[in-house]
């Protein structure tokens, strides 16, 4: 990694760790900073969703529980893979849900923004390791 890379994903890492806080969640112009126009997520559900739906879905959520917590996330780390563009990767635990996530964050408009976002759940019983 180049050292000019680490600003980049601190950046990064600061984004997704603001999408996983409720306040954040609940805020639909704070999502809208934070999604690229072009955003587009696999979510651990199976269901392809694009910026709009998503920020609705999330604000939606948050409204039907204003003392959710945040999302707990662990073994977050990025890469800058081109310039303007970070691959983080990190696991999370939703109440016990767990899911591998993946992360392409671009610069854009002056700010890093989330462009692509993928979840995969697995079982807490399965293997977490570093691969």
């Amino acid at each position: 990694m180049a050292p000019d890379a680490l600003p980049a994903i601190a950046a990064a890492i600061a984004g997704e760790l603001r999408l996983l806080d409720p306040s954040v969640r609940r805020d639909p112009a704070l999502l809208a900073a934070l999604l690229h126009p072009d955003f587009l997520e696999f979510g651990a559900s199976g269901r392809r969703w694009e910026r709009a739906a998503i920020i609705e879905s999330l604000v939606r959520e948050g409204d039907a529980d204003p003392d959710a917590v945040p999302i707990a996330a662990s073994r977050m780390t990025g890469d800058e893979i081109a310039p303007g563009v970070v691959h983080l990767t990190f696991v999370t635990d939703d109440n016990g849900a767990h899911a591998h996530r993946s992360s392409l964050w671009r610069w854009s408009d002056g700010s890093w923004r989330l462009y692509f976002h993928q979840a995969t759940p697995f079982s807490a019983d399965e293997s977490c390791g570093a691969s």
